[in-house]
């Protein structure tokens, strides 16, 4: 049953950006950190990036490092993940996870086993 919903994929040229969303239940969104993945066409699923629940730290992939940043608003219950300078590798559909933890739990989940509920995904796609 898929839990959370992504929003804000589509179509832009390279070195565009994008802003996708990922709303989640207060039940899942307030106890979990909130990871990115992606999966381009014939290839694993990856990750992207994580907020940790507290929201006071975030990892990257280097592939996006300094180009991507996640956010997180508990008020709307949304995890944000902002796209600049995009690039043709980057085309992929974006899937959007949570992992339950507890509040001070700061480790950097990569590992897309970790993660307990998913998005249906959205598809990015960067035109060179």
């Amino acid at each position: 049953q898929v839990q959370l919903v992504e929003s804000g994929g589509g179509v832009v040229q390279a070195g565009g950006s994008l802003r996708l969303t990922c709303t989640a239940p207060s039940r899942i969104f307030g106890r979990s950190a909130m990871g990115w993945f992606r999966q381009a066409p014939g290839k694993e699923r990856e990750f992207v990036a994580v907020i940790t629940r507290s929201g006071s730290t975030t990892y990257y992939s280097d592939s996006v490092k300094g180009r991507f940043a996640i956010s997180r608003d508990k008020d709307s219950n949304t995890a944000f993940l902002q796209m600049n300078s995009l690039k043709s590798d980057d085309t992929a559909v974006y899937y959007c996870a949570a992992k339950p933890t507890i509040l001070s739990d700061n480790r950097h989940f990569s590992d897309s086993s970790d993660y307990a509920h998913w998005g249906q995904g959205t598809q990015v796609t960067v035109s060179s």
